[in-house]
């Protein structure tokens, strides 16, 4: 974690890690154990084998954090409010981004994630939407801001999608991706970041009270 060992290297030998650290074997076997299941180190036998530090992988740690704020709003710790909060202090100023370093393959990524809210059954929809959010992140050009986003849109329960969004937002929902991405696709800082703020406001009036508290993030999915 400290960067002392860089991706790549080799780690000491069991023994030798056991002489270092006065600890036993047993001991630093399960030290190794957690830090392969954390993704920290990978391990390779045969006469070059070994355990080796891993390189960093934004996916892997983008599902840790996702793991992290599920586990806030099951417990109620984060609520759906707390949610579109963060969406619109960091969607708005990602679509400018997007506009304004989006590449043709980020284009072909946004329009692969339109969906027909009446055509394509609820499971297209939401995966749909998250992939679409997802690409607006990833076509900021910025990987940091792709990799905190991503839990706004991995931790949601569908059946609470469902439950609370009618077929009418779904179609209010994917207007404003089609006027999000014709923004980013002209370039216009200004009119993707408007488009932006529009569409956490749509989505804010449409849940009642009581489902802001819910342990389930259908809200942070939408």
């Amino acid at each position: 974690m400290s960067g002392q060992l860089r991706p790549g290297e080799r780690l000491p030998t069991e023994p030798k890690l056991c002489e270092q650290s006065g600890l036993s074997r047993s001991t630093v076997r399960e030290a190794l154990r957690l830090l392969s299941s954390q993704h920290l180190i990978f391990t390779t036998r045969g006469v070059n084998g070994g355990s080796f530090v891993a390189a960093p992988d934004a996916h892997i740690l983008g599902d840790s954090l996702s793991d992290g704020v599920g586990l806030l709003l099951a417990n109620g710790v984060v609520k759906g409010d707390d949610v579109l909060e963060v969406r619109r202090m960091l969607e708005v100023p990602a679509a400018g981004l997007a506009a304004a370093r989006r590449e043709p393959r980020h284009l072909a990524e946004l329009e692969r994630a339109m969906f027909d809210p009446d055509r394509d059954d609820l499971d297209r929809r939401i995966t749909a939407h998250a992939e679409f959010h997802l690409a607006v992140a990833a076509a900021s050009g910025n990987t940091l801001l792709s990799l905190v986003v991503r839990p706004l849109y991995t931790v949601a329960d569908p059946r609470t999608v469902d439950r609370v969004a009618p077929l009418s937002m779904w179609r209010e929902i994917d207007r404003d991706h089609r006027e999000l991405l014709a923004a980013i696709r002209a370039g216009d800082v200004e009119r993707a970041m408007a488009a932006a703020r529009v569409h956490i406001d749509h989505v804010r009036p449409e849940f009642p009270p009581e489902h802001t508290n819910l342990p389930v993030p259908g809200v942070a999915r939408l």
